[in-house]
């Protein structure tokens, strides 16, 4: 009996210094093939595609920079996020319905894996890039959904002009 606790104690103290935390998540292999969804606010994009990059950086004020980024319908763009702050950030685009679901989701389960073509998770310091292919017009957003920074305002927006005549 004596040998079980011991081995019990050993056990929660080798998990007491593990960190749950959402920036030790798995995400997917960045080599593996991308999955191509459409969605309302478009499709993964192929990198040789890419037009232009765009840069957003990020800060621990909770803020993007630039928070409005305007591109044309049927572009395909990369979005590099650089990290400029001393914590982990993420870019996620999205409608303002399905950001708001994500973050609510988020903020429950603050360590919940989660990895797709349409976010970046970029450690401090760090860039990430997003290639996105605006296949549809409108009025899109992106944020960063980690537990506290999207209520703090760490939000932005999109707008997908109509294609030239």
């Amino acid at each position: 009996m004596k040998t079980i606790k011991f081995i019990a104690t050993l056990a929660l103290l080798a998990g007491g210094n593990a960190s749950f935390g959402h920036e030790n998540m798995p995400h997917h292999n960045r080599n593996a093939p991308v999955v191509k969804e459409q969605k309302p606010w478009g499709i993964a994009g192929d990198a040789q595609a890419a037009a232009r990059t765009i840069t957003l950086r990020m800060t621990d004020d909770m803020r993007f920079t630039p928070r409005h980024i305007e591109v044309r319908e049927g572009e395909t763009v990369r979005l590099r996020a650089e990290n400029k702050g001393q914590v982990l950030h993420e870019i996620v685009i999205g409608t303002k319905a399905e950001l708001d679901a994500h973050a609510e989701m988020m903020a429950k389960h603050p360590g919940m894996e989660h990895d797709e073509p349409y976010m970046a998770h970029v450690a401090a310091g760090k860039k990430g890039d997003i290639v996105w292919q605006f296949n549809r017009a409108g009025q899109f957003d992106f944020a960063c959904l980690i537990a506290g920074h999207y209520q703090a305002g760490m939000t932005g927006t999109i707008t997908v002009l109509p294609r030239k005549p």
